[in-house]
């Protein structure tokens, strides 16, 4: 059985980092690129902590950075208080990295890749859109030269999630409003899997336990990284720990696990809710307004928490 080749957009992050490893000692995938994007930190500490990782766990694949700012407007400040100052717990890291960045910007590394490989390449993106707008704006003929693409972003209303940096808005989506709805309008295959089931799955502190127990070197690395994410949901009031990358990752590795539905999807790009997400599902008929004339996307409604969790597990010991 042939491997799924992805192409892994993110910005590393605690769970950015718990889902490369996700994606790393999957069977099922191959890596084939890792493109960065700001947003749990600057662009350059993203970027660094992307090569850590591919450094520290064997990852031989090119790594690109995208741009340091969004599409319009300032880049903002990093949420140290969720990920830390160096955006991955805050764990010691070496002074040095022996590897280096590809030459070439995130975007272009993303049409180069999916020309290369027309129809093979899934893209899993758990950061803001920019380098998929921008490779959509400069090649637009690779939104029918790609497998799939699932985003971790959005909030559509599902068990009350709205948003989380604010009332209306996801993270991802907020710090690129105008990539996401470019994105939300390509012609390509796209499953949204936001805050409606990312916020469905929590893992425990005994959970992690376990895992750092059995799961060998990614199993303690997880443990390391978490303890600052941990202690920003338990300030928060949440007792168990979000798994939003993740999650995006199992998506691609078992649609089974979720429940989706499907429409033209539109995001607010000003105003006070800026960065909200809102789908015109195909099953409802409206008059006509902004959801005309575009693509029907997948956002995930539910979610099979346990078997996901179940598969998390189980990923990650065979690693070890």
């Amino acid at each position: 059985m042939s491997k799924i080749k992805v192409i892994f957009d993110t910005d590393p992050g605690v769970d950015d980092a718990m889902a490369l490893l996700f994606l790393k000692h999957s069977p099922e995938i191959e890596l084939v690129g890792i493109t960065t994007t700001l947003g749990n930190g600057t662009i350059a500490t993203t970027t660094r902590n992307a090569l850590y990782l591919v450094e520290r766990f064997g990852i031989d694949v090119p790594v690109a950075q995208g741009p340091a700012t969004p599409l319009v407007g300032p880049a903002g400040d990093p949420p140290h208080y969720v990920h830390g100052h160096n955006a991955i717990g805050d764990i010691e890291l070496p002074e040095t990295i022996a590897r280096t960045v590809d030459p070439r910007p995130a975007h272009r590394l993303i049409i180069d890749l999916i020309r290369e490989n027309p129809g093979e390449i899934a893209i899993v993106a758990v950061g803001r859109m920019t380098n998929l707008a921008l490779a959509l704006r400069e090649a637009p003929e690779i939104a029918g030269l790609v497998k799939q693409v699932v985003i971790m972003g959005g909030a559509f209303g599902f068990h009350g999630n709205h948003g989380n940096v604010t009332p209306a808005a996801e993270a991802n989506i907020a710090g690129d409003p105008l990539a996401a709805d470019e994105v939300a309008g390509g012609s390509w295959p796209v499953t949204w899997v936001g805050l409606d089931v990312t916020q469905r799955t929590q893992l425990s502190t005994e959970y992690l336990e376990a895992l750092a127990k059995d799961g060998g070197e990614a199993g303690r690395f997880i443990w390391d990284i978490t303890r600052v994410y941990v202690a920003y949901h338990h300030a928060a009031g949440v007792e168990n720990m979000f798994v939003h990358d993740s999650s995006a990752v199992a998506y691609l590795l078992d649609p089974t696990l979720f429940t989706t539905r499907s429409g033209a999807i539109r995001v607010i790009t000003e105003g006070m809710a800026v960065g909200q997400t809102i789908q015109k599902p195909d099953s409802h008929r409206f008059p006509p307004g902004d959801w005309d004339n575009r693509p029907s996307h997948r956002i995930c409604t539910e979610v099979d928490s346990e078997r996901f969790k179940a598969l998390y597990r189980q990923t990650i010991l065979r690693g070890a």
